[in-house]
């Protein structure tokens, strides 16, 4: 690699950081929390003695886990604005990101919630808990434990695919890469240089889920 490819690697690396700090991380940060209540609601839906809901919250997760992720940014960017419902890039990007992680992680909860066995409901019932009391302060503290690792492997997928949003023009680390390469065609170098960032944040994740894990695992046994 020639000196010059060099000096425009490091000259590269503080705008690129900046693109992940303004951009990338605050993108997968708001979907994945809204994305989280979306799935919770969608989860007990799911769960509901109401068919309706049941037949509505099925119908979105087949709609969602059936359809790739860009094709959901595109209609919600490109497509929405052909009905006359123009949403600028961030916020599109972060609908479509929620959506996303709504349809996968309510699964994922869904599950957590019935690995709860059956009598803790009977017996919060019992004492005179009713069923949002009992969601709040039985079930879901101990379906979180089990919820845990599926999530973080979620959040750690959000921010890989947050690079997605660079097709609709939002400045994150990716689209920050291509418009420091466009004038050079330095793209294999500034690409390169995006990738690492991109593993550098996902390892310090795994790191930390790995971390809360054994966190929660203690606590359960005690």
């Amino acid at each position: 690699m020639d000196p010059a490819t060099w000096e425009l690697i490091v000259r590269s690396i503080g705008p690129l950081l900046l693109g992940a700090v303004v951009g990338t991380i605050p993108l997968t940060v708001v979907s994945f929390a809204v994305g989280l209540v979306l799935a919770l609601l969608v989860a007990l839906a799911r769960l509901s003695s109401v068919a309706v809901l049941r037949w509505l919250a099925t119908a979105y997760v087949s709609i969602i886990r059936g359809t790739p992720l860009l094709v959901q940014l595109f209609i919600i960017f490109y497509a929405l604005p052909m009905l006359g419902v123009v949403i600028d890039p961030f916020p599109s990007a972060v609908i479509a990101f929620s959506l996303n992680v709504g349809g996968y992680a309510a699964e994922t909860i869904r599950g957590s919630i019935l690995a709860v066995p059956r009598g803790q409901w009977e017996a919060a019932t019992t004492i005179g808990m009713g069923y949002t009391l009992t969601l709040r302060r039985v079930v879901l503290p101990q379906a979180l434990r089990v919820a845990v690792p599926p999530l973080s492997n979620t959040f750690i997928s959000l921010v890989k695919d947050t690079s997605l949003a660079s097709t609709v023009m939002v400045t994150e680390l990716l689209r920050r890469a291509q418009e420091i390469a466009a004038p050079s065609y330095q793209f294999l170098a500034l690409y390169s240089l995006a990738a690492v960032i991109y593993w550098v944040l996902c390892s310090g994740l795994s790191w930390g889920q790995q971390r809360l894990e054994q966190h929660l695992g203690r606590y359960v046994t005690v």
